[in-house]
């Protein structure tokens, strides 16, 4: 089996360049899994851009050992997961990539799924592939179940499409489809909002079922806020529902019509 791995790796590497897909890693903080994460997503993706997102903890000093292995795109202050996201695209359009497979810094994602995407951009190119994760699965914590239904609702409600899992970090976004978007927030709820105003644009949304790990309480790290994000969720969802009614439906329907 082991033997099996290491031959397919490269292939899907080359893949991956061919389809012009790079990984890109925002992490703030994460240093403690970061390491783990680059070591399984080299030995399948030949572009890789990190963005640190003004960490504090030793995440530089673990980017600088990996080098050219990595395309590091770093700043002082942390300006949040969004916004890390923008930068990391950015620095993936500058690269000649045209496509951005988004993965967290946690842990939480396997590379071995990557190769998911690959087949599923093969088969669908141009759509936007959003991972799934099993969310009744053990360990998973409540709130994430419970974060992950309300959104879905939402995200429903402002597209008229049904997704199972619009929370993921883990998924890949068609940058030519990109072009003139900015996310109106630079927290991590960007995701979402992205998520929604390229279904507007009428890309495909296309779901691939992954496996996720959560780690024991004690050495998860979560920059979740509950309160004054879920207000910020909220005042997000409000403002997409109305964007939704006067922009989003029309949109969809007169690109439908051309």
């Amino acid at each position: 089996m082991m033997m099996m791995m290491m031959m397919m790796m490269p292939g899907i590497a080359s893949e991956m360049k061919a389809l012009g897909i790079c990984v890109v890693i925002p992490t703030y903080n994460n240093g403690r899994f970061l390491a783990d994460v680059l070591d399984t997503v080299l030995q399948y993706a030949a572009t890789v851009v990190v963005v640190n997102d003004g960490s504090t903890d030793h995440t530089g000093e673990i980017l600088e050992r990996y080098g050219a292995r990595v395309d590091a795109v770093s700043y002082p202050q942390n300006r949040g997961k969004g916004y890390a996201l923008g930068r990391g695209f950015g620095r993936a359009a500058a690269l000649g990539c045209t496509c951005a497979l988004t993965m967290d810094s946690d842990g939480q994602h396997f590379a071995g799924d990557l190769p998911l995407f690959v087949e599923a951009a093969k088969a669908h190119p141009g759509a936007m592939i959003v991972g799934s994760r099993a969310l009744r699965q053990e360990n998973m914590p409540a709130k994430n179940t419970f974060a992950n239904k309300f959104s879905n609702f939402w995200f429903t409600v402002q597209t008229g499409i049904r997704l199972p899992d619009t929370q993921t970090g883990f998924r890949l976004y068609p940058l030519a489809s990109m072009k003139g978007m900015r996310a109106l927030t630079s927290r991590y709820e960007a995701e979402l909002e992205l998520l929604v105003r390229l279904a507007w644009r009428n890309v495909a949304q296309i779901p691939v079922p992954i496996r996720v790990r959560y780690h024991p309480a004690g050495e998860r790290v979560s920059h979740f806020r509950p309160t004054a994000d879920f207000l910020r969720i909220s005042a997000l969802n409000t403002v997409l529902v109305f964007l939704a009614i006067i922009y989003g439906y029309p949109s969809r329907l007169i690109r439908s019509i051309l």
